[in-house]
């Protein structure tokens, strides 16, 4: 299968996504969940740890700097779906302005981070990783508290897993996760215009405010 980047979009708008078996498979395959992972925009879980390591502010986070940089590093281990055409393919999304990551920095090194795809107001999260403690959790605060600043409605998880269901992610069933697609695509966020948290300590209020 060789994608366009924009028949991916349509895709991500018709509620399925593609993947590749591992790395090195050439071929890509359509995925559409029975039951979709999802975090609700009001409903992300930040931990009273999470909440400490927040506040610390001993770390730098960032938008859309380095998005190669976190595709890379979600790749970079084991078992990954992600293949050189899905690479290929959020790059130029990116370039385009519909792909966009949260870099979390420490001393100028790459520590953690997040990427997906905007469509309309869902934001469909694609991987996540961490080379220090917590660094995708910093990551997907910071990242949430962006989106529901920005005006998005949904943020798609593909799957539940523990990790994500100990940050308040839960399953719906497919019909319900398409009916909010479908309002979600009538919406018009806010991103480029909004900018990150000045602080993990806003990242922290604001998450406590709507919980």
């Amino acid at each position: 299968m060789t994608l366009s980047p924009e028949l991916l979009l349509q895709a991500y708008r018709a509620g399925i996504f593609p993947m590749a078996e591992h790395r090195d498979d050439p071929e890509l395959f359509w995925v559409d969940p029975r039951r979709r992972g999802v975090i609700p925009m009001q409903g992300f879980r930040i931990s009273r740890s999470l909440a400490r390591r927040l506040r610390r502010d001993d770390y730098e986070v960032t938008f859309d700097r380095d998005f190669e940089g976190v595709i890379d590093a979600c790749a970079d281990r084991r078992e990954t779906w992600i293949n050189s055409e899905i690479r290929a393919l959020f790059t130029e999304l990116h370039r385009r302005g519909h792909a966009h990551s949260i870099e979390v920095w420490m001393e100028d090194e790459l520590v953690g981070g997040v990427y997906g795809l905007e469509v309309g107001g869902a934001f469909c999260g694609e991987s996540m990783f961490s080379r220090r403690r917590d660094g995708s959790k910093i990551a997907l605060a910071w990242l949430i508290d962006l989106l529901r600043r920005a005006g998005f409605i949904l943020f798609d998880t593909q799957f539940l897993t523990e990790h994500l269901a100990s940050l308040g992610a839960i399953e719906i069933p497919r019909h319900q996760y398409r009916a909010q697609l479908a309002t979600a695509l009538l919406v018009k966020p806010t991103l480029a215009d909004t900018p990150l948290a000045a602080s993990g300590q806003e990242v922290v209020q604001r998450s406590t405010q709507t919980s």
